[in-house]
């Protein structure tokens, strides 16, 4: 496996997992084709992809799909599991505390927090809400080193700074505002409204 994967590669390797799941149902081989196919992109690009992980497939057979399932897992750090802990009980919080599709990718919730008394005490999913003023407590605690943020935006920058100064090393903002990340910290945005615009344009042409 490459030391050094590119980025672009990084962010296509969840995807490629995602299709040999699904394609493990129904058999134990698969092809670049195949994957490129389900993925929506190239072949080349999927050979080139999964060369990086030192996975070039076999002539006339393809590549077995629970050897390269493991090989994306190992190189995307999945095969141990994460500690995440989720910043805001509204909706958007709840629902992912809810969502039981994590822990197949080796992402447990340890913990939901808010600022919101009326929220604290609250069970979600069997986890009962927690105060955000034990937030650096409950991460040194429970070893979390992975922060969701559903919060307003008005607060996303206060609660990633709370976040990266009690330890977290990777934050997945929900929030439509901008983080100011600390050095060695890494921030990815999903942005629900940015992408249904994109789904509004296509839908126009």
């Amino acid at each position: 496996m490459s030391d050094r994967i590119p980025s672009a590669t990084v962010a296509r390797l969840p995807r490629y997992l995602r299709c040999l799941s699904d394609m493990a149902q129904e058999t134990s081989t698969t092809s670049s084709e195949a994957i490129a196919e389900v993925a929506g992109v190239n072949s080349a690009q999927v050979r080139k992809d999964l060369s990086y992980l030192g996975s070039h497939g076999t002539r006339g057979v393809g590549y077995d799909i629970d050897e390269l399932r493991a090989q994306i897992r190992k190189a995307l750090g999945l095969v141990s599991d994460h500690g995440v802990v989720i910043v805001g009980a509204g909706n958007l919080g709840s629902a992912l505390a809810n969502y039981r599709g994590f822990e197949n990718w080796g992402f447990k919730i340890d913990a939901v927090v808010d600022a919101d008394e009326q929220k604290i005490g609250r069970q979600v999913d069997g986890l009962v809400v927690e105060s955000m003023s034990d937030l650096e407590k409950i991460v040194e605690e429970r070893s979390i080193r992975i922060g969701i943020i559903a919060t307003p935006p008005q607060v996303v920058q206060l609660v990633a700074d709370r976040l990266m100064d009690a330890g977290i090393k990777s934050i997945l903002n929900l929030a439509p505002a901008t983080i100011k990340p600390h050095e060695g910290v890494s921030v990815r945005r999903v942005d629900l409204s940015t992408e249904l615009g994109i789904l509004a344009y296509h839908l126009k042409r």
